[in-house]
């Protein structure tokens, strides 16, 4: 959801090579991860629907009086297949988006770096409410998918203001005032995509909780019911 729609050239090339650097990094763990562990055919074919379906989603713009918003559902994506995995799907769907002009192609790796902070908090956050706070599947959803949200369009602040953009005469300081809008923006739209992700979980609970056996709650533990009401 929350994505820097700049165009190439709006940050310096220092701050590229940083924010671009930092991507490669992480995905490279991501994959060493990957590596160690066995991944089975059935995560690598949910990973490849959610890609096709989140670039999908990702290029349906909400125009705004201040700027287009839109939803990408990258904490469903950390939650199905998890962070490491998440974060592959993530500059892939940057990589393709940035072919098509949905952003500049400096600009993949802040993106990327913003996506992986998306799936993993969504992930992570999920895991504490469902199986440690042992919430309902709807509720672990929305919470964290509202967290991680709230928390990466703040980080979109925070890369465009420390970068500077090109030609702005603004300082650090007013262009993060000014991004703040955006960011309120955005944390709203954030919520809306929470209600779509936790019913979307509520779902996949009732009909294929084979998708989330991985936050699956220890059955010593004796969670409550869940509910039967559409929100469950």
């Amino acid at each position: 959801m929350a994505h820097i729609h700049l165009e190439d050239g709006a940050f310096t090339p220092f701050w590229l090579i940083v924010w671009n650097l930092i991507a490669m990094l992480l995905i490279g763990a991501a994959l060493m991860m990957l590596k160690r562990e066995k991944v089975p055919p059935s995560r690598l074919t949910i990973a490849s629907m959610c890609a096709a379906v989140v670039f999908a989603v990702f290029q349906v713009e909400v125009p705004t009086p201040i700027g287009p918003v839109h939803m990408n559902f990258t904490p469903l994506v950390g939650i199905l297949i998890g962070p490491e995995l998440g974060a592959v799907v993530v500059l892939i769907v940057n990589i393709f988006s940035a072919a098509i002009g949905h952003g500049g192609w400096g600009m993949v790796g802040p993106n990327s770096i913003v996506g992986m902070v998306e799936v993993t908090l969504g992930y992570y956050a999920f895991r504490l409410l469902r199986v440690r706070l042992r919430r309902s599947y709807f509720w672990s959803g929305f919470g964290a998918t509202a967290f991680a949200l709230t928390v990466s369009s703040l980080l979109v602040v925070f890369i465009v203001g420390v970068s500077e953009i090109q030609g702005s005469t603004l300082s650090r300081t007013e262009t993060m005032s000014n991004m703040l809008v955006l960011a309120a923006l955005n944390i709203a739209t954030g919520i809306a995509e929470g209600v779509v992700t936790g019913y979307v979980i509520a779902f996949l609970g009732r009909v294929r909780p084979d998708l989330l056996e991985h936050h699956r709650i220890p059955e010593h533990d004796h969670p409550r019911p869940e509910p039967t009401t559409e929100a469950g």
